[in-house]
């Protein structure tokens, strides 16, 4: 239990961080100009943290309950599976609104799902490397 709780913190906190890498670079700011006149001018800073550490419990709690499931029987396999899953429902069927709903340039759109893939990848990897179902 203390394992998921500090994996779960560790992955909020990195979900927070690679949000910022992801989306606060200068390519990423060029790309998503398309979004500027619906986007807040500012963010709060205190429920995004918030919101990054549930992220992290929900996905690290989800990882221990599919784990079984997950294709693989050791090494990394299991957590590039569970990153594929989680990049499908959190970052694919995103873009696919986004490209249906909205007037945005496939660059972008394309960039959301290379970057998402990569976010996805490295929990994926962290879960399988730091959880281990049953203790």
């Amino acid at each position: 239990m203390i394992e998921y709780i500090i994996i779960s913190v560790i992955s909020g906190i990195l979900f927070g961080l690679l949000d910022g890498v992801i989306n606060a670079n200068p390519l990423a700011q060029r790309l998503y100009e398309v979004y500027k006149p619906i986007a807040r001018t500012s963010i709060n800073p205190l429920a995004g943290i918030v919101i990054d550490l549930i992220y992290g419990f929900v996905m690290a709690g989800v990882f221990l309950l599919l784990y079984i499931s997950l294709p693989g029987e050791a090494g990394l396999i299991k957590g590039v599976s569970f990153a594929v899953l989680a990049w499908f429902f959190r970052v694919v069927m995103y873009v696919a609104s986004q490209w249906m709903i909205f007037i945005v340039p496939v660059k972008t759109l394309l960039y959301s799902l290379v970057a998402g893939l990569g976010e996805m990848l490295i929990l994926g990897v962290l879960y399988r490397l730091a959880l281990k179902p049953g203790t």
